[in-house]
């Protein structure tokens, strides 16, 4: 059996953020949110034919808020328009990602450059996207989160009887080699088996929606930042993820042309008292 393989890279964010939850956030082991960074809104998620959207504002910075919602250590493999934002490369589950301690927040802000700089996110035209200008434009317009648990500590060994006591109670201890669990192997069959119905979800949710009235959004490599991290190590409970999180974006044009968000207006509420207090008696209308 092939073992589990530790990450060669994985980051460490060190900021813990004692806030309480905001709404809008996706997610069960962990609350995931797009910030528009401008503004400071969380933007809100519209739920659509079994899909979870975001509308964003071209040209407005954003970050991925991912908290983690759990006592123990977790990894988020976190992709843009299927583009690893730490490594730049086509996006799977078993690269690298952002380890969080238990119950911390950090906000991805951008592309990884190194480990003191981000190019920051920016909502912009589908052909002026990160993924389409190094000709990858299948998957612009999606935002993805692979949370794996850490694999817990093996217990320590028993403790062995020195040979007089077990002569002393009459019996012997037989040493056996424990074989090796399949877990990994089992995991990885599910996998192969649950590939194609992947590859079909993935093609309907491309058909899904009709043509949009304006060029769909994607994620542009923007100006440098400051954002710091360090490395450390995290062996994966499971060669799949224990939860995958998967957010669409685009223009709230485009999400209204394909009925995501309604259009219907709010009827006005009457006010039963409306003017200022005026003595006297009823006139005759004009």
């Amino acid at each position: 059996m092939k073992p589990l393989a530790i990450l060669r890279t994985t980051l460490a964010v060190g900021t813990l953020l004692a806030t309480a939850l905001p709404a809008h956030a996706v997610g069960r082991l962990t609350d995931i949110q797009v910030l528009d960074r401008d503004s400071g809104e969380t933007l809100t998620v519209y739920r659509h034919q079994g899909e979870h959207w975001v509308a964003g504002r071209p040209g407005a910075r954003y970050a991925v808020s991912v908290r983690n919602a759990t006592p123990g250590r977790v990894l988020g493999v976190v992709s843009v328009d299927g583009v690893n934002v730490i490594s730049g490369e086509t996006a799977a589950w078993q690269q690298t990602g952002y380890v969080l301690s238990p119950w911390q927040q950090h906000a991805i802000t951008g592309w990884r450059k190194s480990d003191a700089e981000v190019a920051a996110f920016h909502f912009t035209a589908s052909s002026a996207s990160y993924a389409e200008r190094t000709g990858r434009p299948a998957h612009v317009g999606v935002i993805g989160v692979a949370v794996f648990r850490e694999k817990p500590l093996p217990p320590p060994p028993p403790a062995v009887m020195p040979w007089p006591q077990q002569r002393e109670l009459g019996g012997a201890v037989e040493s056996r080699s424990a074989a090796p669990s399949s877990a990994a192997d089992t995991a990885k069959a599910e996998a192969d088996s649950d590939a194609p119905r992947e590859r079909a979800e993935s093609l309907a949710s491309r058909r899904m929606a009709p043509a949009a009235p304006a060029p769909r959004l994607g994620t542009g490599h923007g100006e440098r930042e400051a954002s710091h991290i360090s490395h450390t190590s995290f062996e994966r409970r499971s060669e799949r993820p224990d939860e995958l999180i998967r957010i669409r974006y685009d223009s709230r044009e485009n999400l209204v042309a394909m009925g995501i968000i309604s259009t219907q207006a709010v009827p006005p509420r009457p006010n039963p008292f409306p003017g200022a207090v005026q003595p006297g008696y009823t006139p005759d209308p004009n």
